[in-house]
C-alpha cells in the first residue's frame, strides 16, 4: 500500500535582487554595449535625461568621442623614470546623488560574495524593466547589412535547382553537416544514422548528394579533406591553366613533401623539372584552404578604450576615457512633479523612478570598479609601459582581487571586453594577465614575455637557415628562461609563425 506524507523543511537560499542583477550585467558589458544600454534606458524611462554637459565635445552624429579627441590625450606621451601611479578619478555625478558612494560600497561587498557562474546565470534570467530591451529589434536593425551564413547561402542556391524531394532532402542533410570552414568531416555512416528516409539511403545516393553540394557554389565546399578541397578548386580551373596538372599531383598525397620543399624528390615522383614544381606551388598558394569562411563574415568590430594611460612628470596616470563617461542623469523636474502629485495609481511611475535611481547608482559603481582595477593593473605592470612586452610581469586575477578587496569574479567581469589606450597601443585588460614561468635564477617571467622574446628571435634569424624549436629553446635557456620544446612550439603556433622548414627561403 502506497503511503503519502508531507515533509516540511526550512532552507536558506540566496537570491540576487533586480538591482544587483543589473549591476552585474552593466559591469560585464563592453563600452559600446554599455552606451547602447544607457541610450535605451534614456529613451524609455521618463525620469532619465541626457546630460548635455557631459556630452560636450562628442561627435554629434555618433555620440562618441571624435577620433582626434582620443589622440589629444595620447599626444606627447614619452617614457621616463618609473614612479608611483597617480589616478585621476572621473566626475561621477555625486552632486546629483550624494548617497550613491556609500550605497555603491555596500553593494560591491554584496555581489562579490557570489560565485561567478551562478551569478551570471541568474543575471541572464533576471526580469527587471531596466533591461527590458532583450530580444527587441530597433528600427536601425532593419537597415544593417547582413551577410548570409554558409548553410543559408547554399540552401538559397539549391532552391534554384530542379530536384526531386528525395535528392533535395539528402542535399539539405549534407549542407546541415558542413562545418563553418566548409568541410564535411562527419562520418557518412553517422550522418545517415539519425535520418529516416524510405527506402533506405544508399552510399551511392549520399555520394551524389555530396557532389551536388560541391557543385552548387564556390569549388572546395563539402570537401572531406584538404587534399579534396584543393583538388576541387584545381579541377574547376581551365584545363590550359599553367601548372594545373602538376598541382593536381602535388595535392594528391604530396603536400608534406611540398611543405618541406623537397623539390628533387617531387621531380622524381612526378617526372617533371623544378620550374614546373615551382609554378604549381605558386598556383596552389592562390587556392582557398577554408572556402566556407568567406560566408557569414561580420563587419569589423570597433572597440572604444575604457581608460587612457599616459605618463605625466614621470608618473603613469589612469583616466577614464571621456567618450565612455555616463551621459545620463535623473530628471529632477519630473521627479519633483511626481513627488507632489496625488494620483490614485502611483505604482508604475514609482517603479520607473526607482529604476532610474538604480541605473544611475549602478553606472557609478561600474566606472568606480573599472577605474580601481585599471589602477591596480598599471601599478603592477609599470615596466611594461616603459619597456614593452618583454617586461610584462606574471599577474593573475586573484592578486588584483586581494589587493582591491574584491571577489575574483568581479575582477573577471571588470576586465572582460574592457580596453586600455596606452602609448604602446590599445590593449584589452586581460592582456596584462599572464601566467608565471620559472627561470633558472629562481625568479619568474610571464608567458607573454616569453612569446615576445621568441618573436624577437625569429624576426632576426637568418632566413636561409631559420631557427628550429630546439634552437629557440636553447637560446631561451641561455637567457635564463627554462621552457620545454613543446612549449616553444605551442607559443610559436599561437603567434601564427610556421615551423622552421616552412620559413626557410631558398
Amino acid at each position: 500500500m502506497v503511503q503519502v506524507g508531507f515533509d516540511l523543511r526550512a532552507k536558506q537560499t540566496t537570491t540576487l535582487t533586480p538591482r544587483l542583477q543589473q549591476s552585474v550585467k552593466l559591469l560585464q558589458m563592453s563600452a559600446i554595449e554599455f552606451n547602447q544600454e544607457l541610450q535605451h534606458a534614456i529613451a524609455n524611462n521618463p525620469f532619465l535625461e541626457e546630460d548635455e554637459d557631459a556630452a560636450e565635445g562628442l561627435d554629434p552624429e555618433t555620440g562618441v568621442d571624435a577620433p582626434d579627441v582620443l589622440l589629444e590625450h595620447l599626444d606627447g606621451l614619452s617614457g621616463g623614470d618609473e614612479g608611483a601611479i597617480e589616478v585621476s578619478m572621473p566626475s561621477d555625478g555625486a552632486s546629483e546623488l550624494p548617497e550613491a558612494s556609500a550605497e555603491a560600497g555596500a553593494m560591491e561587498e554584496s555581489y562579490d560574495s557570489y560565485d561567478e557562474t551562478w551569478a551570471e546565470s541568474r543575471a541572464d534570467s533576471g526580469d527587471y524593466r531596466a533591461t527590458a530591451n532583450d530580444g527587441e529589434r530597433s528600427e536601425l536593425d532593419e537597415w544593417i547589412r547582413d551577410t548570409p551564413a554558409l548553410r543559408d547561402h547554399l540552401r538559397q542556391q539549391m532552391s534554384n535547382c530542379r530536384l526531386d524531394a528525395r535528392s533535395r532532402a539528402l542535399a539539405d542533410l549534407v549542407i546541415e553537416a558542413l562545418e563553418d570552414d566548409g568541410y564535411l568531416r562527419e562520418d557518412l555512416d553517422e550522418l545517415v544514422s539519425g535520418f529516416s528516409l524510405e527506402p533506405e539511403i544508399t552510399h551511392e545516393e549520399l555520394e551524389n548528394a555530396i557532389k551536388l553540394v560541391q557543385g552548387i557554389d564556390h569549388p572546395g565546399l563539402a570537401a572531406r579533406s584538404l587534399s579534396e578541397c584543393l583538388s576541387l578548386q584545381l579541377e574547376a580551373l581551365d584545363e590550359d591553366t599553367e601548372g594545373r596538372e602538376v598541382a593536381l599531383h602535388l595535392v594528391d598525397g604530396l603536400m608534406e613533401k611540398l611543405a618541406r620543399r623537397e623539390y628533387a624528390e617531387l621531380q622524381r615522383v612526378i617526372g617533371c623539372n623544378e620550374h614546373a614544381i615551382r609554378v604549381a606551388h605558386q598556383l596552389i598558394r592562390t587556392l582557398d584552404p577554408k572556402p566556407g569562411l568567406r560566408y557569414g563574415q561580420t563587419d569589423a568590430q570597433y572597440v572604444v578604450a575604457d581608460v587612457i594611460v599616459r605618463k605625466i612628470k614621470g608618473r603613469w596616470t589612469v583616466q577614464t576615457n571621456p567618450a565612455v563617461m555616463p551621459k545620463a542623469r535623473l530628471h529632477r523636474t519630473y521627479a519633483d512633479m511626481f513627488r507632489r502629485a496625488r494620483c490614485s495609481d502611483r505604482a508604475p511611475m514609482a517603479q520607473e523612478l526607482q529604476e532610474a535611481r538604480w541605473l544611475i547608482r549602478n553606472v557609478e559603481q561600474r566606472f568606480s570598479t573599472i577605474q580601481r582595477v585599471a589602477e591596480a593593473i598599471v601599478a603592477r605592470q609599470k615596466t611594461f609601459f616603459d619597456y614593452g612586452e618583454v617586461a610584462l610581469k606574471p599577474l593573475v586575477l586573484r592578486e588584483v582581487a586581494e589587493e582591491l578587496g574584491l571577489h575574483e569574479s568581479t575582477v573577471s567581469r571588470a576586465t572582460g571586453n574592457k580596453y586600455m589606450a596606452t602609448p604602446r597601443g590599445i590593449f584589452e585588460f586581460k592582456h596584462f594577465f599572464s601566467r608565471e614561468l620559472a627561470t633558472d635564477t629562481g625568479g619568474a617571467c610571464s608567458a607573454a614575455a616569453v612569446r615576445a622574446l621568441l618573436k624577437e628571435m625569429i624576426s632576426t634569424e637568418n632566413r636561409r637557415s631559420p631557427l628550429s624549436d630546439v634552437s629557440l629553446t636553447k637560446m631561451l635557456a641561455d637567457q635564463g628562461v627554462i621552457v620545454a620544446r613543446r612549449t616553444v612550439a605551442k607559443y610559436r603556433g599561437l603567434m601564427k609563425v610556421p615551423p622552421a622548414e616552412l620559413r626557410r627561403q631558398i
